[in-house]
């Protein structure tokens, strides 16, 4: 594999109310920000790793690509505008060989998933990490670009957003890897 893996964390600066707003409306505004802070820290230490290169994908723009939030030594690149979609892609374009991304919300997360997820995309053009709530953790891409009109019409924080995603993949190879839990509401949280 002469190029270097990537993997992407989306992450948005923890300020409260902007943040986790529907575990705010569980657990309130400061402990979800606190939450999401201390996972997005232990998470970041859990996934460093020498086969791969972490970016961060940061929102705010501007603010994200200064804060003193996360760890100065990971790179980041902002997220850009747009819904979930053009902002997913726009970071899996940015990587030039294999890319998995990530959310920043999901407590289970290892080296060891991401590693099946890169291992996925040896034979494979896309792999994604399934949700149980029909959304996914995961998203990667092999070396070979995204096709046109991904994301085009995904139902997002629904439960289609993995089939509608797959469905503007007719023509690719698709990998599906384990299936891990997001942190959406207070009954979410580990």
């Amino acid at each position: 594999m002469g190029t270097r893996r990537t993997l992407v964390v989306m992450v948005k600066l923890p300020r409260p109310g902007r943040v986790k707003t529907r575990l705010a409306r569980d657990i309130g505004r400061v402990p979800a920000t606190w939450w999401f802070r201390h996972q997005v820290a232990r998470l970041l230490r859990r996934l460093r790793d020498p086969r791969w290169d972490i970016v961060l994908a940061v929102a705010p723009d501007a603010e994200g690509l200064r804060a003193r939030a996360w760890p100065a030594d990971l790179p980041r690149r902002a997220q850009g505008r747009g819904d979930l979609g053009a902002r997913m892609a726009r970071q899996l374009r940015a990587a030039p060989g294999p890319v998995c991304l990530v959310g920043a919300d999901i407590p289970g997360i290892t080296r060891a998933h991401v590693a099946r997820a890169f291992r996925a995309l040896r034979s494979n053009d896309m792999v994604f990490g399934p949700a149980p709530d029909g959304g996914y953790w995961l998203i990667g891409r092999s070396a070979r670009p995204l096709p046109p009109g991904l994301f085009a019409g995904v139902r997002w924080s629904t439960e289609h957003a993995l089939a509608d995603t797959l469905r503007t993949l007719p023509d690719r190879r698709v990998a599906l890897v384990d299936t891990l839990a997001d942190v959406d509401e207070g009954s979410d949280l580990p």
